[in-house]
């Protein structure tokens, strides 16, 4: 399906309207407030603990936002909960913690990210977390695997491949993880003029950019893109 009008209207803040984790981190819940309140869209990432709960993180590991050693994947719920978000106060949030966050006022665009064990639980796990969420929200992953899984799920939210690369042979793979009915694409910014981009506007499939940071990558994901994921600067400004 032709993704939403909602995905492109609005800048997306990258894991919140952080303030580059000096006051406010990255996938924190007052990022997320922080967006909601600017009216931005909000990009965030989703990994499971190692007994199936969703929760909201980035990193492979704990140490550049939390100062420790560990993965969310070989962590308990339990142990997660108790765990800061560097100085912020702020705890590595449930997913489920978000989405009443958000409750539909701004659209979320959700980026997952699948363990190494996590193979058969991962999808379904992910697809009963959202199953039932009344607002604006998109699912997309690098792992084109995750993403024709999902597809079999029939979740009513668009679906998206978060990619990069400028090689032909990059374009050919991620031309046949859209063929399994992918509504998206999330492109690296700096990779964006080609003609395999260029393609994919001119057949409806709509793109938008990440990681925007500064004026220069602004204008590149204008000029390619339909809209941008960023950070580090306040758009309205």
């Amino acid at each position: 399906m032709p993704a939403p009008a909602w995905l492109t209207a609005t800048p997306i803040a990258h894991r919140g309207f952080h303030d580059q984790n000096k006051m406010v981190w990255e996938n924190t819940i007052p990022a997320f407030e922080r967006a909601i309140e600017a009216g931005f869209a909000i990009e965030c990432d989703v990994r499971l603990s190692k007994d199936g709960v969703p929760f909201v993180f980035h990193d492979d590991d704990l140490k550049r936002l939390c100062g420790r050693d560990g993965e969310i994947e070989t962590l308990s719920a339990e142990e997660i909960d108790t765990i800061t978000v560097g100085d912020s106060g702020a705890v590595i949030p449930r997913f489920s913690d978000v989405l009443k966050t958000c409750k539909g006022i701004v659209p979320l665009v959700v980026e997952l990210k699948r363990g190494a064990e996590q193979d058969s639980r991962f999808v379904p796990t992910v697809a009963a977390a959202v199953r039932g969420y009344e607002g604006p929200l998109a699912l997309m992953s690098f792992d084109a695997e995750i993403m024709r899984d999902l597809t079999r799920e029939k979740l009513p939210f668009p679906l998206g491949l978060t990619a990069l690369g400028d090689h032909e042979e990059d374009f050919t793979r991620h031309r046949d993880a859209l063929a399994a009915g992918l509504d998206f694409i999330s492109y690296y910014y700096e990779h964006l003029d080609n003609d395999f981009i260029a393609g994919l506007r001119k057949d409806g499939i709509a793109i938008i950019t990440w990681t925007v940071r500064d004026p220069d990558a602004r204008a590149i994901s204008d000029r390619y893109g339909d809209q941008m994921t960023f950070e580090g600067f306040d758009p309205r400004q």
